[in-house]
């Protein structure tokens, strides 16, 4: 199956998208949004592993900080968000607007997680 966030893309803006353009509110600090180039998105479906599930319940047992699933939790937010970017890339973006976090049950120890925001492109309001 193609990957639909790496297949190639257009040329970027002069601004270059890193971490510092994307942000959960909806205009960015010193930039005006000049082009929306709609939804990204990454999405990824984790599971636990028969291991990760006896880890984490040994540390449920003890109390606090179950360790191994917040390892398992932050790996797929790193994942979408790189996913996402990627797909904001392809797209020709420079910013990133509006992003969330989203996660659901797909069945029991199978969670889908997606980061979302909408691709635009900026440029600075002071030149």
């Amino acid at each position: 199956m193609a990957d639909p966030y790496n297949s190639g893309g257009r040329a970027g803006p002069a601004t270059r998208l890193d971490d510092s353009m994307v942000t959960t509110a909806m205009e960015l600090p010193g930039f005006r949004v000049v082009r929306s180039l709609g939804v990204v998105r990454g999405i990824t479906v984790r599971s636990r592993s028969i291991v990760g599930n006896f880890l984490g319940g040994l540390q449920t047992l003890f109390g606090g900080n179950i360790t191994i699933y917040t390892q398992l939790c932050e790996q797929a937010r790193e994942e979408t968000y790189r996913d996402m970017s990627n797909h904001a890339r392809m797209l020709g973006a420079n910013a990133i607007i509006a992003m969330r976090y989203d996660a659901t049950d797909v069945m029991t120890g199978l969670t889908e997680v997606l980061c979302y925001g909408t691709a635009v492109i900026v440029e600075p309001t002071h030149v």
